[in-house]
């Protein structure tokens, strides 16, 4: 049984996607489920989609959750009792999730992403996770961010990255052309993950502001400077739980920044702080931060910085090799 806290977040992931106003969309796969209480047919079936009975089935898996503290079978037997197709259901999203996924221990952790939901993906879909193998011994590789809503990570994390510019999927401007966009600047990407621009006290709005506005082409609206300020004062006031303390998922209100390893070779476009990768091989995701409750984390991190790059290097082979 994985980690409850992965678990956590494979089912916050799904029940934003199944939630969203864009689920005929985002939420691919739509689960194959066997009806426990008739082997022969498919509770859950993609080729007749309800929408509404799923959602039931997650609403209960996400009720025995907030109750119970116990161990897995514990969870298991009060799902049975409440709704014999939660535990399936559950089943399902963890089994057709094809990245592995490992929470990172607190004194292994990014400090710099200021959360203490940090997600360490060891390896992306199998398939690809060769090709992408292939391509670094040629080319080498190196760390990007890569802001998404959290709707979208359901699919992501089933499918892995993919190029949606000029395709249904897309949400925001194409300005550089076709690819998966990323940016070694932190605050770029934190405004694509559907992030309100909360900062830190130690954040200067005469920065941030031309960094979030470089990538605000096509349907991306910015903030004005008065309601960056206004938000700016109101992160300051969030009280800060103490890193160990902290209660995974307890709201919906979260938001997901990914820390990406891209190829460096010459397909790799650069313009500036923007990034375009039409390859999506090239790219894996091997970091998740989950933020709660409109937080964020440093807005200057800039991945091709010295020290950036060697604690992102060190933390990411140190988890890899000893897992």
């Amino acid at each position: 049984m994985a980690d409850l806290q992965v678990v956590d977040l494979l089912v916050a992931m799904c029940r934003a996607a199944l939630q969203s106003s864009r689920k005929t969309i985002v939420f691919e796969p739509y689960p194959s489920v066997v009806d426990p209480c008739n082997p022969q047919t498919l509770a859950f079936n993609p080729k007749r989609k309800s929408y509404d009975r799923l959602q039931k089935a997650l609403d209960n898996v996400l009720l025995i959750r907030r109750m119970s503290q116990g161990p897995y079978s514990e969870i298991k037997k009060q799902m049975d009792m409440i709704d014999p197709l939660a535990h399936p259901l559950l089943q399902w999203i963890l089994a057709s999730n094809r990245s592995h996924i490992v929470k990172l221990p607190l004194d292994r952790q990014l400090k710099f992403m200021h959360t203490p939901h940090q997600f360490l993906l060891i390896s992306s879909p199998p398939s690809k996770e060769a090709r992408f193998q292939t391509a670094r011994e040629l080319y080498g590789s190196t760390f990007a961010f890569h802001g998404s809503h959290i709707e979208n990570w359901y699919s992501i994390l089933r499918k892995g990255l993919i190029n949606a510019s000029y395709t249904k999927l897309q949400l925001h401007g194409a300005a550089y052309g076709k690819g998966i966009y990323l940016s070694p600047i932190s605050s770029i990407s934190f405004g694509y993950s559907g992030m309100n621009a909360h900062f830190r006290t130690h954040v200067s709005l005469k920065l941030t502001l031309p960094l979030c506005a470089e990538m605000g082409k096509g349907r991306h609206q910015m903030d004005t400077k008065e309601e960056l300020i206004k938000k700016y004062n109101q992160m300051n006031r969030i009280n800060q739980e103490p890193l160990g303390q902290a209660r995974f998922l307890q709201n919906r209100n979260l938001n997901c920044i990914a820390l990406c390893e891209v190829i460096t070779s010459k397909d790799l476009q650069k313009h500036g702080n923007i990034w375009v990768c039409p390859i999506p091989d090239h790219v894996c995701t091997r970091f998740l931060f989950v933020y709660e409750n409109g937080q964020v984390g440093d807005v200057h991190i800039d991945t091709e910085e010295d020290k950036i790059h060697r604690d992102i290097l060190q933390c990411f082979q140190f988890q890899f090799f000893t897992d």
